[in-house]
C-alpha cells in the first residue's frame, strides 16, 4: 500500500482536496489562513497582557491550531513514510535558471545550496532566514493575512482585498526570483 502512495499523485488531486476543505470551511463559517495561527499562538503564550492585537478569545481559533498540527503532521508523513528514491523530476528549464545563478540542482526538493546546514549556518544564510522571517511577518500582518489565506479563502470569498493581496505576492515573487535572489547568491 506504502508503494502505491509512494507515485506521484495526479496535479489535480491537491486541487479537489483544497476545495472540499473550502467547502465544508464555507459551510461551517470559518475563514482559512496559517498566518492566524502565529496570532493565535501568541495570544496562547500571554501576549494580549501587552499588546492589544493579541486579546482575543483563542479558543475560537482552536479549529485552525489543529488544521496547523494536521499540516505539519502531514510533512512528517510525507517526508518519512512516503518519501520517494527518485529523484525530483525537474524541467530543463528551470536547471538551467538555476544554474545562471550558481545553484546546482542535486535532485532535491531543497537544494542544499539554499536549505543546507552549511548556508543556513553561515553568517549570510542567517542574515536571510532573519530577514526573510521579519519581511514575511511584516508582510502578512500588512496585508491582513498570508498567501494561503488570502489566494485560497479569500479568493474563494470573492474578496477584492484579497485579489490586490495576491497580486502583490505574485509580484514580489517576482521581483524576488529574478531580481534579489540572483543578487544573494
Amino acid at each position: 500500500m506504502l508503494e502505491l502512495l509512494r507515485e506521484p499523485w495526479a496535479w489535480y488531486t491537491s486541487g479537489i482536496a483544497i476545495a472540499t476543505i473550502m467547502v465544508l470551511l464555507l459551510f461551517f463559517g470559518k475563514s482559512f489562513g496559517f498566518s492566524a495561527n502565529l496570532r493565535t499562538m501568541c495570544t496562547i503564550a500571554g501576549a494580549g497582557k501587552k499588546v492589544k492585537f493579541f486579546d482575543f478569545d483563542w479558543k475560537k481559533e482552536k479549529w485552525n491550531l489543529l488544521f496547523l498540527f494536521g499540516s505539519v503532521l502531514g510533512g512528517v508523513v510525507a517526508t518519512t513514510l512516503l518519501k520517494s528514491d527518485q529523484p525530483l523530476n525537474l524541467s530543463v528549464a528551470t536547471i538551467n535558471d538555476l544554474k545562471e545563478i550558481n545553484i546546482t540542482f542535486d535532485g532535491q526538493l531543497n537544494p542544499l545550496q539554499i536549505f543546507g546546514p552549511e548556508f543556513i549556518s553561515s553568517p549570510k544564510g542567517i542574515l536571510v532566514l532573519l530577514l526573510g522571517g521579519v519581511l514575511v511577518g511584516f508582510g502578512s500582518r500588512y496585508a491582513g493575512g498570508c498567501t494561503s489565506g488570502h489566494a485560497i479563502s479569500g479568493l474563494s470569498n470573492l474578496q477584492v482585498p484579497s485579489l490586490i493581496a495576491v497580486i502583490g505576492f505574485f509580484a514580489g515573487g517576482l521581483v524576488m526570483t529574478h531580481f534579489l535572489l540572483p543578487l544573494i547568491f
